[in-house]
């Protein structure tokens, strides 16, 4: 009976570690706005509380995120593969989900 509760124990580890890494599952808007502030805020306004952007011509997330065309799915297809005019910021599908849920929250 141990060998079983054992394997058990193991197999439901495993679920919930894959569940855990899922970019779905781990989305975190807090977590998110922290990456926005340090990726996107020199040329973006991420944030109410944020002093200055350097893009007065680029979408704010707000702007974005009122976009009726702004999918969570979308920008995250972006956010892997972005535009050549952004920075290298190689975030892992973790952090882009993040990103998408924070820029997702600012729809309210």
């Amino acid at each position: 009976m141990t060998g079983w509760n054992t394997l058990k124990r193991t197999g439901f580890a495993a679920i919930i570690t894959a569940a855990a890494a899922s970019p779905g599952f781990a989305a975190n808007a807090g977590h998110g706005k922290e990456l926005a502030l340090q990726w996107c805020s020199t040329c973006h306004l991420v944030s109410n509380d944020q002093d200055t952007a350097s893009g007065a011509s680029l979408p704010s997330f707000f702007d974005i995120a009122r976009d009726p065309g702004f999918s969570e799915d979308g920008l995250k297809t972006f956010l892997a593969d972005p535009h050549p005019k952004m920075p290298n910021m190689t975030l892992s599908n973790g952090e882009i989900a993040d990103i998408a849920r924070y820029i997702s929250s600012l729809s309210n």
